[in-house]
């Protein structure tokens, strides 16, 4: 098991009030609150002390208050972008907008992207049922990124092609 995974597997095991402190600090610094750090560090810590290779904090953060927030499980292999896709309305007014909100994730930043993955994980919510958030904390490792380490496409790029191939 990944320490990604095991991330995760954390975040599901989370109690409702713990997840409810974790859903009142949407949109809020990591060092806000002294409760909701000491939640998260409980969480997080543990798999970076053991290992450099543990999810970075900001991106392990943004994802935690997520989780929390729209409630959506852990479903393997449901990309975002591609879930995305599938759930694109048919009329060409649906569809323009949800094009545009995708468009807008896909432009955020990293520090700018709560908002626009909210609203992209309360629409995949609705026909899924569930995201990759194992998958999803690992795109976010590298967002920022103009190309992944290996010279290839960034992540942006994946998630637009995915996308696309979705909504066909």
């Amino acid at each position: 098991m990944t320490l990604t995974e095991r991330f995760i597997e954390r975040l599901e095991a989370l109690k409702e009030g713990e997840r409810s402190r974790l859903r009142r600090l949407a949109g809020q610094p990591l060092d806000e609150s002294l409760p909701g750090f000491d939640l998260f560090t409980g969480l997080w810590w543990p798999l970076r002390q053991n290992s450099p290779r543990a999810p970075r904090r900001e991106t392990s953060w943004l994802v935690a208050k997520l989780y929390a927030a729209v409630g959506v499980p852990q479903q393997k292999d449901a990309a975002l972008p591609v879930v995305l896709g599938r759930c694109e309305p048919r009329d060409d007014f649906g569809r323009k907008r949800h094009r545009r909100r995708f468009d807008a994730l896909l432009r955020a930043p990293l520090a700018g992207l709560e908002p626009h993955l909210r609203w992209a994980l309360s629409e995949a919510a609705r026909p899924a049922g569930g995201a990759d958030w194992v998958q999803l904390l690992e795109d976010l490792r590298t967002w920022d990124r103009s190309q992944d380490r290996a010279g290839g496409t960034n992540v942006r790029d994946k998630w637009a092609c995915q996308y696309l191939e979705a909504a066909k």
